[in-house]
């Protein structure tokens, strides 16, 4: 019994024992003091008959190249402030002309199990499903104060802004063996009516809301909005077709600090005059960016901004001066930064 405990008790000693042992610092020390403070050692000679490729560093720090340090004097370029992308609510139902559509500030690979989620709560069964091309096709169904039985296609697409969706309603009457889908719903109302039901489901669940691998690899979130810039020039890459595109441009400039002046939509260019962001509160971001009560420094001046289409739903967004001439590619960049963060 005492063997035993004398084993026992060896552990207690041991740990107990460790700063005797292995010092303050104990089993394992924080070196990086000494790593920083270590002398650099002189390279290991070797006869000339010998091989070195044992001895080549395991982690080579390259030679550093001066050629990018500049001669003269240069002004850092003003940082684009974060624009109000995301900062709708959740849910928001959209319109152009005769077509709606639900904007939602989620990845649609979020929003594709929300609305399985939404039939399935509604008793609507799904008659197919593409979560490749965003589609969900229901079956038949009769409803309240409905002579015939209709159905409906949910479309899930990419949303203009990164990590945003839409989602597309069309309705149609069963009528007839025609079993296409048309181009526009057959009950406008009745659309509008779905649209807006789910769109209220999607808002009351859109904490909890589960995410769908397949659907988000499919669609991605990448949003269709992109800045490109080149050595000659910055444009916005816009994936949409051109009326929604001026739609778009026409609620976005206002958002981004921009009074519209005048506009012609046959030759796709907006004439404008940059007012500069505009906050309501005392202080805030932009009193930090621009330098506290101090107008923008672009204030007052004027520009062009032209919607160009290059494909059937690819427009090309360009900034100009007044005259038409080129901008200073500095606040080209910084206004298109603006503009694309509250285009939607």
């Amino acid at each position: 019994m005492k063997r035993y405990g004398l084993v026992l008790a060896l552990p207690v000693l041991l740990l107990q024992g460790c700063s005797w042992i292995y010092g303050e610092d104990g089993l394992f020390p924080d070196n990086t003091d000494r790593y920083q403070d270590a002398p650099e050692l002189a390279v290991i000679s070797v006869p000339a008959t010998a091989s070195t490729e044992a001895l080549d560093p395991t982690y080579p720090i390259p030679d550093v190249k001066q050629s990018f340090l500049l001669e003269s004097e240069f002004e850092v370029p003003r940082p684009a402030p974060l624009t109000g992308s995301n900062q709708y609510e959740t849910v928001r139902i959209q319109r152009l002309a005769d077509e709606s559509w639900a904007l939602v500030a989620v990845a649609p690979g979020q929003l594709w199990p929300q609305v399985r989620g939404f039939l399935t709560a509604s008793g609507i069964a799904v008659a197919a499903s593409d979560a490749e091309s965003g589609l969900i096709d229901t079956q038949f169904v009769t409803l309240q104060d409905r002579a015939l039985p209709t159905r409906f296609r949910f479309r899930v697409d990419t949303g203009v802004q990164r990590n945003t969706s839409e989602l597309h309603v069309l309705q149609q009457n069963q009528s007839g063996s025609d079993t296409s889908w048309p181009a526009v719903s057959d009950d406008l109302e009745l659309e509008s009516e779905m649209l807006r039901n789910i769109a209220q489901f999607i808002a009351n669940s859109a904490e909890a809301a589960p995410v769908s691998m397949m659907a988000d690899r499919a669609m991605g979130d990448e949003g269709r909005v992109t800045l490109e810039d080149s050595e000659t020039a910055t444009r916005l890459i816009l994936r949409l077709p051109f009326n929604r595109a001026w739609a778009s441009m026409n609620k976005a400039l206002p958002e981004a600090g921009f009074a519209i002046d005048d506009k012609d939509r046959t030759e796709g260019v907006f004439y404008l005059t940059f007012v500069g962001p505009q906050e309501e509160d005392e202080s805030g971001w932009f009193d930090w960016m621009w330098g506290g009560e101090d107008a923008h420094p672009l204030a007052n001046q004027k520009f062009l901004v032209k919607v160009a289409s290059v494909e059937e739903s690819r427009m090309v967004i360009s900034l100009m001066g007044e005259d038409g001439g080129p901008v200073e590619r500095r606040d080209q960049q910084a206004l298109l930064t603006l503009i694309k963060g509250t285009i939607n």
